[in-house]
């Protein structure tokens, strides 16, 4: 395993595949660590840089205390970018981790040559809704909420399967400070002026039952970015690169091979 040392916070991530490839990166949503793209990322070719990393209070990564804010979460991820000599990447951020690459690509250009923006927002919910969260994990735990976190993550097919026990599981052992402390940062993020002012190659996903940030909502924000694709997967929740893991594979792959790359 390996992990960054930062006087901030420590960094759990992975960087497999070709160590001459061009780099993608990706970034999970609330509540999940970078195991959300294991299944996904086995249909990609062999030819990537595949850098996965925890963000602060998720996963292996060590958790401050909260709250946190959007810029030391891009923080963090610009200085794992640059431990690793990444340049030119393409940066997948689902969720919380779309808002990422919003604000890593205006504060590092020199680092993001294209964007996936997915099943997220330049703004997402509201200060109001934010804390109520919160303030229902520092009452009850993540258990009190997991019921109702599975409903708008997952369609009603996935929710059906097994599978959805592992998902619950592992959203209920995210450290309490961890998770709001990112609910914090969400919170206190608007990137619509910054987005819109982007002029990089972008495509946009949108999961046709996705409760958390719905499709006009994530076609909202495609639509803050010249020229941005904006595609919806049909039958999937939240997450979809869970619930269709090839499908989701083959949109990456096509957005990648219209760049071009090496």
């Amino acid at each position: 395993m390996k992990v960054l040392q930062t006087p901030n916070a420590d960094i759990h991530y992975r960087d497999n595949g070709n160590p001459d490839g061009l780099p993608v990166v990706f970034a999970n949503s609330l509540g999940t660590d970078l195991r959300l793209w294991d299944d996904m990322v086995a249909h990609l070719p062999a030819d990537l840089r595949l850098i996965r990393f925890d963000k602060r209070g998720h996963g292996l990564s060590s958790c401050p205390q909260a709250p946190y804010s959007m810029g030391a979460l891009i923080a963090d991820t610009e200085a794992l970018l640059d431990h690793l000599e990444v340049k030119n990447c393409i940066f997948v951020g689902i969720s919380i981790g779309g808002m990422i690459a919003q604000g890593l690509a205006v504060k590092r250009p020199d680092l993001v040559r294209g964007m996936v923006l997915s099943n997220t927002a330049a703004k997402i919910g509201t200060h109001e809704t934010w804390q109520a969260r919160i303030d229902a994990v520092q009452s009850g735990g993540l258990d009190s909420i997991a019921d109702q976190v599975m409903s708008v993550w997952f369609s009603k097919t996935f929710r059906e399967t097994s599978a959805l026990i592992a998902w619950r599981n592992l959203l209920t052992r995210i450290p309490v400070d961890g998770y709001i402390g990112c609910c914090a940062a969400i919170a206190g993020t608007d990137f619509f002026t910054t987005t819109a002012g982007l002029r990089l190659p972008t495509l946009v996903i949108a999961g046709s039952e996705d409760g958390s940030t719905p499709p006009d909502l994530v076609r909202e924000t495609a639509e803050l970015i010249e020229g941005a694709d904006f595609q919806i997967m049909r039958g999937v929740g939240h997450l979809p690169c869970v619930e269709k893991p090839e499908a989701y594979a083959a949109l990456l792959m096509s957005f990648i091979d219209g760049l071009g790359h090496d």
